[in-house]
């Protein structure tokens, strides 16, 4: 069906990795007017290859791997020359003033920079154009509903995806065996869950053996998609897919990591509290501290501590009761730049919270959303986080209730659970520290 997104993104990782190489080798030629020996160019090779390391792991933060940059090629130049500037600025850190790193004469890194700008430029351009060519599957729909018509424009709309969905008014009747057969379709996503679907099963099981290939849409939604909408699954799903048994191996590195990087950034981050404690002061002159009740893993209450960026410290999420509270001043620079949340990192110390996972919420809103919102209370079988995969992509409703922002927002908690590995954590860790670069905190 499409090309896989692991190959895909190892396609694109190993591309990068040539280009980068193949630069520092068309940098020696122009630089030196010769091709170089093997045993020169490999003394290049060991220094440079920390800046390698450095810029995958740049074109990662910038989301040079992610599925909707690619599909958005007018997005491409402008991400490769904001990664280079960043690697620029790592590259003179290197080798202007880390002696171990040093190289003679500086005007080659000039030149390496600007050769591995043109060059990932046109291999990205290259590989876009290579993709977009190639022959898409003629595919069917055999679902209705939101998340059919979103799987149907997302698809049809985008080059990426290696099939072309077919006619997605037809109903859905003993007709659409013909269809099926004279339209030549090879691949069909099937809503299975419902009722509508279920008259022709049997009939579309007797295509399995002319090799078409079937999908479930919620599979193919999901990986698309990645999140997994709560319309699409119900309780046989969440049985089959979510388990609130603990992962030995995952949980106990994960939490080593959560207590060492935790620490280590709280002590350091100790640096900032003498500037926040002085400007809330000449800002209000109130606390500097605020501590909130919010819901850890298995519903229990834990205590949240933040810097205080609202005029009453301590509200506990009680916006319905006609408290007002605003924003202060600086506590609009503290959202901003994610400083009001450094106090939550002894909270990841204590154990309360970890570094990744789905965001804690105040006990009155999760109490209606319990009610109203199905499969609501599975995002508390994991340990909360400071970051997650809702915080990067999701939705977020911000002191108010908003029930389809929450849907929202689950439905990323729940791929977040369901897919949860040391990969997927370092992958939110890294896109948090882009949010946390660009300054685009709430």
């Amino acid at each position: 069906m499409t090309i896989s997104r692991k190959r895909e993104s190892l396609l694109l990782f190993f591309g990068d990795l040539c280009a980068l190489v193949f630069s520092l080798f068309l940098a020696f030629i122009v630089r030196s007017g010769h091709i170089p020996t093997l045993v020169v160019f490999s003394g290049y090779l060991l220094p440079f290859s920390f800046l390698f390391a450095s810029s995958i792991l740049i074109y990662f933060i910038a989301g040079l791997y992610d599925k909707h940059t690619l599909v958005l090629a007018r997005r491409i130049p402008q991400t490769i020359l904001k990664a280079q500037i960043a690697v620029a600025v790592v590259a003179v850190v290197f080798f202007y003033f880390l002696p171990f790193f040093s190289i003679a004469p500086k005007i080659f890194l000039f030149i390496y920079l600007i050769i591995v700008l043109v060059l990932t430029s046109v291999w990205r351009a290259g590989y876009l154009r290579f993709f977009s060519s190639k022959k898409k599957q003629s595919a069917l729909l055999v679902a209705r509903g939101h998340e059919a018509k979103e799987l149907f424009e997302e698809v049809n709309g985008n080059s990426r995806y290696g099939i072309h969905f077919e006619d997605y008014s037809r109903p859905i009747d003993s007709g659409i065996i013909s269809f099926i057969k004279q339209a030549g379709i090879t691949f069909i996503a099937v809503d299975f869950n419902d009722q509508k679907v279920r008259p022709v099963l049997s009939q579309l099981y007797e295509l399995f053996f002319s090799g078409i290939e079937f999908d479930d849409i919620k599979d193919l939604y999901e990986d698309i998609f990645d999140r997994i909408p709560l319309s699409l699954i119900d309780d046989a799903w969440c049985l089959s897919n979510i388990s609130a048994a603990s992962k030995p191996v995952f949980d106990a590195v994960k939490w080593i990591i959560d207590v060492v990087v935790s620490g280590i950034l709280a002590v350091v981050s100790l640096l900032v509290y003498p500037f926040v404690y002085a400007a809330i002061k000449l800002d209000d002159g109130g606390v500097i501290f605020s501590y909130q009740t919010r819901v850890g893993k298995r519903g229990k209450p834990i205590s949240i501590m933040k810097f205080r960026t609202m005029s009453v410290a301590n509200d506990d999420g009680k916006w319905a009761n006609g408290q007002k509270n605003v924003i202060t001043r600086i506590g609009k620079f503290l959202r901003k730049s994610r400083i009001d949340e450094l106090p939550q990192l002894w909270n990841v110390v204590r154990g309360d919270i970890s570094l990744v996972g789905p965001r804690p919420e105040f006990p009155e809103p999760v109490a209606l959303y319990s009610k109203e919102i199905p499969y609501y209370n599975l995002r508390h079988i994991v340990k909360p986080g400071l970051s997650g995969w809702a915080q990067i992509y999701g939705k977020h409703p911000h002191h108010g209730v908003n029930n389809e922002e929450t849907r929202d927002k689950l439905s990323y908690d729940l791929f977040y659970i369901k897919n949860r590995s040391f990969l997927l954590d370092l992958k939110i860790a890294l896109r948090t520290l882009k949010v946390l670069l660009s300054f685009a905190g709430k």
